[in-house]
């Protein structure tokens, strides 16, 4: 059984072969991740069971570049039969899209989120001058994936809770998976 002791004590969260959440967590270099259905590993930045939530990194965007490193896998996606889901509190930045996006119902206006982290985070500075959109992550869609792919939207990142009015260097970078307590 593995303990994780990034939880304060008294309540560690433990992931053992017959305990579901385990079939996605791994350990390695002593670096907590999850694997996605696609097959990319994101680190696993923080848990809280009493809640039953977990915050995973958003991919990188390499300098200079405008593509997720999980551009290959498709995006963030969870298996059907996975304990998690995306949770509703997450806002995901669609970035370096086709024109084609300006189609959907999301938020592409010259002063949306994504906007701000093309212009003050250096992640988001290969994506400069491109279509993007955002939206925050609601029971209506799919809580099981972020898809980018070539031909669509190339890049995304993922902010969690945000606030009207919170400054940009306050944004709480990841993916935030919530799962059902136990019966």
């Amino acid at each position: 059984m593995l303990t994780l002791n990034l939880i304060p004590s008294p309540s560690p969260v433990a992931f053992s072969k017959s305990n579901p959440i385990n079939a996605s967590v791994y350990c390695g270099n002593d670096v907590l991740q999850l694997l996605s259905a696609g097959g990319f590993y994101y680190k696993i930045i923080s848990i809280n069971p009493s809640s039953y939530r977990l915050l995973i990194n958003p991919p990188l965007i390499p300098k200079d570049t405008c593509y997720s490193s999980d551009l290959t896998s498709e995006g963030f996606r969870l298996d059907d039969d996975s304990p998690f889901n995306i949770s509703t509190r997450n806002t995901v930045m669609l970035l370096n899209c086709s024109d084609n996006i300006l189609l959907s119902p999301l938020n592409c206006s010259s002063s949306s989120l994504c906007r701000l982290f093309e212009e003050q985070v250096e992640a988001g500075s290969g994506c400069r001058g491109t279509f993007c959109c955002y939206f925050l992550k609601d029971s209506s869609m799919t809580s099981r994936r972020i898809r980018v792919r070539v031909g669509d939207c190339t890049a995304y990142t993922s902010v969690v809770d945000i606030r009207p009015g919170n400054s940009i260097y306050s944004w709480n970078y990841g993916i935030e998976l919530q799962w059902l307590p136990p019966n």
